[in-house]
């Protein structure tokens, strides 16, 4: 779908530009965009670069661990159907942790794991459990301790302070997380969805 928008968007501008007899300014604006985000792109893989190495490093050191077990407590009242000795637990843990440290490519398999894990114990196999759906909740809103991947496009499009934002997205990502648990429990919670 987002690819039709983005043809149309495109057909518009050329048909508007011709129509207006500036076909030369959107050609420019075209080759002039293509420039930038190549630029944009060859400075995002060094900060990337930068900041996922040291999250490895993090993550090497054992944060990823110190954090999967503060937030275990938690993650026990949030799936209270899964065994907290489960292996699903375990996966759904270290998930949440690589993903608030903007580990994505750790993040990843960990969150598939957990799904797998937590389809072992679906009673229906048909239909997504309440874990499931909570587990998906919380990756979907995740609360971000760094953003880094918001950090280096900043830095790559010239920011002279691209570390401010961390406050704010720690708030916006809080709120999300806390309506995303409140809006998954409560629709948990309705017998429309028990069948």
């Amino acid at each position: 779908m987002i690819n039709i928008i983005w043809f149309f968007l495109i057909v518009i501008s050329i048909f508007v530009g011709g129509i207006r007899g500036q076909i030369e300014k959107v050609t420019k604006a075209a080759i002039d965009s293509a420039n930038s985000a190549v630029e944009i792109s060859l400075g995002f893989i060094g900060v990337m670069a930068l900041w996922l190495g040291l999250m490895k490093i993090a993550e090497e050191a054992g944060l990823i661990h110190v954090i999967a077990r503060g937030l275990k407590p938690i993650m026990i009242r949030l799936f209270p159907e899964v065994p907290a000795d489960h292996p699903a637990m375990g996966a759904i843990v270290l998930n949440i942790a690589a993903n608030m440290l903007g580990l994505g490519n750790a993040a990843t398999p960990l969150g598939l794991k957990a799904m797998r894990e937590l389809q072992k114990l679906n009673p229906k196999k048909e239909t997504a459990s309440n874990a499931m759906c909570t587990l998906l909740a919380l990756n979907t809103s995740s609360v971000q301790l760094i953003p880094a991947t918001t950090i280096a496009l900043m830095t790559a499009a010239g920011s002279r302070n691209p570390t401010a934002i961390i406050g704010t997205t720690l708030l916006a990502t809080s709120v999300s997380t806390i309506t995303a648990v409140i809006a998954v429990k409560f629709f948990e919670k309705l017998h429309i969805f028990h069948s």
